[in-house]
């Protein structure tokens, strides 16, 4: 399976939605709303913003699914 670069991250507090690159082998741990300005962090048990806020997880957690 192949895997996903970009992930929509959309805010809970405001909703705003944004396509974002994601890194092939890190994870994002924080990341600013453009419209609310609040600072997302991860959800307790998720290891980056992707994994909890996006429309797709990160790479590495991707991989981990694919058995990479």
């Amino acid at each position: 399976m192949e895997i996903t670069a970009k992930s929509v991250i959309t805010c809970p507090e405001c909703g705003h939605a944004k396509e974002e690159q994601m890194a092939a082998n890190a994870c994002r741990f924080f990341y600013q709303c453009e419209n609310y300005y609040s600072i997302l962090k991860p959800k307790n048990g998720d290891c980056c913003v992707f994994c909890s806020y996006g429309s797709a997880p990160c790479p590495p957690v991707q991989q981990k699914r694919n058995g990479c």
